[in-house]
């Protein structure tokens, strides 16, 4: 850091209060934040941000640099690959200027642009069904949560919250006049559906502890006040959503836990009709579907740690009823299935990688199947946006470390492959500049763990390029390779950008998760330091010009491996970090602790729970050591990962370590867990963090280049 007069930190006020579980007394003298009325938690949390902003004013040019690079490289006016539904194209503008995008839609002409990259121009019929910009207004927070176009084409449900609570308000737009009705619904969830006449709409709702546990039905015209719930979830483990098959022919609940879930269907032509249950819930399976002709086409795990595809009538769906399409492969992990009229589209997980394998239809049979081939080993390939269910052309999303996020269509009966659009990458970019590789590190168990890599063919490997290593870890959620506008700003000065494939993650298959979860959650702290050790052995990097970088869960790594290893990194980010997980899980009227017992266990009930928690939770294990610098975010509206959990670790952290290095939060007083909503206000934010990174690495004559 520079040798200029630094700004003083913040103080925070210790009140020590006491807590005893399983006969241990712990000391929490930062709970007072927790009470986020109490003006001292407001003066406390504006304080650290006065004090980041002027820690971090020496960075201001490069921040404006930053920012112009990410904003220069960006297509500010563009347009998004059409997406057929019915008798429309539906599409979104972003315009130059504008935080938002604008939702339109147009007539069917005979065929898209020959050149798609080149983008749609405005049809004359073009109609604006939403432009998020107006609904925005004045609000410094904006969100769109559904956004759901009713069977005929006539109608659009959608949801808005303004200040990242994701509690939302649910309207109803009349597409054919372009007037909203009033059916408002305040309070909202995310998921809607639509009966098959349009008149109906399913929406969820969420409960004291922000877990969506209703299901509602409302009648178009009717006030909201009038609405009968459906469906009410009284298992406090269990999520609730609603949502309609692709093929509009059945409105679908989805109850899920950690590792249980149960689906109910109605016909959506009979939406005042009683939901069934496909198969009841049994402690430990899973199950996932997709309907089309008189079949229901399900992934499940009954019978198989990495699932397995099944069949089964429509009328009677019960377990005895599931016929095997795929089986179980040891190793390949199926996620999902997408159906249509004519075929399969089965995603799945082999060897660290995604992967899509089409299966056609004969008289609503599955014949043989084939993988839809894409280039590159490091690389992500998913299905996108397919509404239509006739449609023989499927639509799947492509990016790796060193190709923009691109659209294609798969012509499934010629197996071709046709590229719509790959985003704009503006300015002298060369794809051919940069390289991606995997590697394995070994962790302490002998456990080989993936790293994905990219770096400009030029930065040396030598041990003198600083590097970010990026992890996640938990849930079941693979942190799959993508591609970044703003890592470019990183890349360019000569960084290696990094991806800890840590266990906790869903990489590698059910293991993969189950090797990083409850008793064995220190896996996956431990295989990112190893992760950390394998690149500075391997000449990438060393431990002096290392930044590691985490969000939500990911933060809860961050945090950990502070304590664990704080002088592997040179300085850490935490975004929105889950560090105080031990006081929240153990607190079951706090926001989705009881539905994290399955992933984390029990503290309250077991000892042995809270004994193992309680050794790596990042709030209790702060050491007098010289920690790493760090910039710490968090979301005053944030609803998953409360505020108080970053703003207590730092005040702990700073109040406990012996070294001099910043320890910096930023919390957004108007936001939730996703930090600012407008793109120009993201980029600004995101230019914070990357000047923050170079800072902290780089060498006196190159900080602010």
């Amino acid at each position: 850091m520079p040798d200029v007069e630094q700004p003083q930190p913040p103080v925070a006020k210790r009140v020590p209060t006491h807590r005893e579980f399983h006969g241990d007394t712990v000391v929490d003298e930062y709970a007072w934040l927790y009470d986020r009325d109490d003006p001292d938690t407001t003066a406390y949390l504006e304080a650290e941000n006065a004090y980041t902003e002027a820690a971090t004013a020496h960075t201001k040019a490069l921040q404006d640099t930053i920012f112009h690079e990410i904003k220069s490289r960006t297509l500010e006016t563009d347009l998004s690959v059409p997406t057929r539904r019915g008798d429309w194209w539906y599409y979104t503008r972003t315009i130059e200027g504008q935080q938002y995008p604008v939702h339109c839609r147009s007539r069917i002409e005979p065929e898209l642009p020959a050149d798609p990259t080149e983008g749609l121009p405005a049809p004359a019929d073009e109609q604006v069904l939403l432009d998020q910009n107006e609904l925005a207004g004045d609000s410094p927070y904006f969100a769109l949560g559904a956004f759901d176009i009713s069977p005929d084409g006539g109608l659009l449900a959608y949801s808005t919250d303004h200040d990242g609570d994701e509690k939302y308000t649910l309207h109803v737009k009349d597409l054919r006049t372009g007037e909203t009705r009033p059916d408002t619904v305040p309070g909202t969830y995310y998921s809607t559906a639509w009966s098959a006449d349009g008149d109906v709409l399913f929406y969820t709702t969420v409960d004291e502890a922000m877990r969506p546990y209703r299901v509602w039905r409302h009648v178009l015209g009717t006030e909201a006040s009038a609405d009968v719930i459906v469906h009410e979830e009284t298992d406090e483990r269990f999520f609730v959503g609603v949502g309609l098959t692709r093929s509009r022919e059945y409105v679908l609940i989805g109850l899920g836990s950690q590792i249980t879930t149960e689906m109910r269907f109605l016909p959506a032509a009979d939406p005042y009709g009683e939901f069934r249950v496909v198969e009841p819930r049994r402690q430990g399976i899973e199950y996932t579907l997709d309907h089309s002709g008189d079949s229901f086409f399900i992934v499940h795990n009954d019978g198989g740690a990495d699932f397995e595809l099944a069949v089964a009538p429509a009328a009677t769906p019960g377990r005895e009823h599931w016929t095997p399409v795929i089986g179980h492969r040891p190793g390949t992990r199926i996620t999902e299935v997408d159906a249509f009229a004519t075929h399969l589209v089965v995603s799945m997980r082999r060897d660290g990688r995604t992967e899509l394998h089409v299966l056609p239809l004969h008289d609503g049979r599955p014949g043989e199947g084939r993988d839809i081939e894409v280039p590159e080993e490091v690389r992500t390939v998913d299905a996108g946006a397919n509404p239509e269910f006739d449609s023989t052309v499927f639509r799947l999303g492509y990016t790796s470390l060193t190709t923009p996020s691109s659209v294609y269509d798969y012509d499934v009966g010629t197996g071709e492959l046709r590229l719509r659009k790959r985003r704009a990458v503006l300015g002298d970019f060369d794809p051919d500049a940069y390289e991606a590789v995997r590697e394995w590190a070994s962790a302490d168990d002998g456990t080989a763990v993936p790293i994905s890599l990219v770096r400009r063919k030029d930065t040396p490997r030598d041990g003198s390029a600083p590097c970010v290593l990026y992890g996640y870890g938990s849930y079941e959620m693979p942190m799959d390779p993508w591609f970044s506008i703003a890592r470019l700003s990183l890349l360019d000065r000569g960084f290696v950008f990094a991806i800890a494939h840590v266990r906790g993650g869903g990489e590698l298959g059910r293991h993969w998760y189950e090797d990083g979860k409850l008793l064995a959650k220190r896996n996956t702290f431990t295989d990112f330091v190893a992760c950390a050790d394998h690149l500075t052995a391997t000449g990438w990097t060393s431990h002096d010009r290392l930044v590691g970088r985490g969000g939500s869960a990911g933060g809860l790594l961050i945090g950990a491996v502070a304590n664990l290893a704080p002088s592997t990194f040179a300085a850490l980010v935490a975004d929105v970090p889950f560090v105080d997980a031990l006081t929240t899980i153990l607190d079951p009227s706090m926001p989705l602790t009881v539905i994290e017992w399955e992933e984390w266990g029990n503290p309250v009930e077991s000892g042995e729970v809270y004994a193992y928690m309680k050794s790596y939770t990042p709030y209790e294990n702060v050491q007098p050591v010289p920690y790493p610098a760090m910039l710490v975010t968090a979301g005053l509206n944030d609803p998953r990962v409360g505020y108080h959990e970053p703003a207590k670790w730092v005040a702990r952290l700073r109040a406990t370590s012996t070294g001099e290095r910043p320890l910096l939060l930023k919390t957004e007083m108007g936001a939730g867990h996703g930090g600012p909503s407008g793109r120009y206000d993201a980029w600004r934010d995101e230019a914070l963090t990357l000047a923050f990174i170079i800072d902290s690495v780089a060498t006196r004559d190159s900080r602010q280049n």
